[in-house]
């Protein structure tokens, strides 16, 4: 009989959160007790789950008292103070912001890719989820990595605003909703640095001297760590597009050893939540508003660089809320408890 928990979930009434209340729901996470997490606004609200109405509690001292499982899906500053707080009060703590992911002492997991190093003797502590565009990233790569080896990864990412959260995908709509009734409109940003409607932003977060944004540095770096390659050549440029949900990514990856297009396409088919759609010729392809909603990652445009016969480029798409965020976390959580 499978062991019910008595799970939190810190952030429960963003995008993010919400997503988790709907995969809980889909695959049946066995929920003897829910404390949802949100900030005094949401008191008073409740969330229903498994057929029962949950209230909307706040962050408070030893809140997570008797909890087996804390998802945390807020801001770092959040993660940074209470995380520690859910592993003392004996609960796992399965963090989606980046406040841990590159420290030393804290376990970055895609579960695919790395979920050995969640184990049976694993005692609670805090596990990090990656950031949504290197989590699809590292799930193509893990196959050729295994088969081939891998010298060198190049990425540009086509992220979708819901990237950005709840504000993000509403700035979208407004402005879209805005164009209909006046096209000649100047839409003022508010959560993008520059109007998103039509147009294409060069930037997620904030640049570093180098000239490289903050997403591109965790991309860069997180894929190393999970991979378990410090050395690895990888270099990322990120794009924010108009599109509602999914994130989109051409990627170059340099084997270490040439393979055949039938070796490539077969060792990505073979990997678990991973799929191919690679029809060109028949416009096939993975689209991120085909993707959107669904679980797996999808890649697609599988093809030889004809300069470069240990070059291959392909086509790398998956909901950056469900799998880049919230399923991930779920996924993390089935590994501990043996689901």
């Amino acid at each position: 009989m499978t062991r019910k928990l008595k799970v939190g979930v810190v952030g429960a009434t963003g995008m993010v959160g919400q997503t988790f209340m709907n995969i809980i729901a889909e695959r049946e996470f066995p929920i003897e007790e829910l404390r949802p997490f949100a900030s005094e606004n949401s008191l008073g609200k409740k969330i229903e789950l498994q057929g029962k109405l949950w209230p909307v509690q706040v962050l408070s001292e030893n809140c997570f008292d008797g909890l087996d499982l804390v998802f945390f899906s807020s801001g770092d500053d959040i993660s940074r103070e209470w995380a520690p707080k859910a592993v003392a009060s004996g609960a796992f703590a399965v963090d989606n912001s980046a406040a841990f992911r590159m420290d030393p002492n804290t376990v970055l997991i895609v579960p695919e890719v790395n979920g050995h190093l969640i184990h049976s003797d694993s005692k609670p502590q805090i596990i990090a989820n990656p950031n949504c565009s290197t989590i699809q990233l590292v799930v193509a790569l893990k196959p050729l990595m295994d088969k081939f080896g891998i010298e060198d990864v190049r990425v540009s990412t086509y992220q979708a605003v819901s990237g950005a959260g709840k504000e993000g995908h509403d700035e979208l709509i407004s402005q879209t909703s805005a164009q209909t009734k006046d096209d000649s409109i100047n839409h003022t940003p508010k959560t993008f640095p520059h109007q998103i409607l039509f147009n294409c932003i060069p930037q997620i977060g904030s640049f570093n001297e180098e000239g490289f944004c903050s997403e591109e540095v965790k991309i860069m770096t997180e894929t190393r760590k999970i991979l378990g390659q410090s050395d690895l050549k990888i270099s990322a440029f990120t794009v924010r597009i108009p599109a509602l949900n999914a994130h989109s990514e051409s990627v170059w990856v340099t084997l270490k050893e040439e393979a055949s297009r039938d070796q490539v396409v077969d060792a990505l088919q073979s990997f678990s939540g991973l799929i191919v759609q690679d029809e060109p010729q028949k416009s096939i392809y993975p689209l991120a508003r085909d993707v959107s909603g669904n679980d797996p990652v999808y890649v697609g445009r599988i093809h030889r660089d004809p300069e470069q016969p240990k070059t291959w480029l392909m086509w790398v798409v998956s909901d950056n809320i469900r799998k880049g965020a919230a399923l991930n976390g779920i996924q993390i959580a089935e590994k501990i408890f043996k689901f």
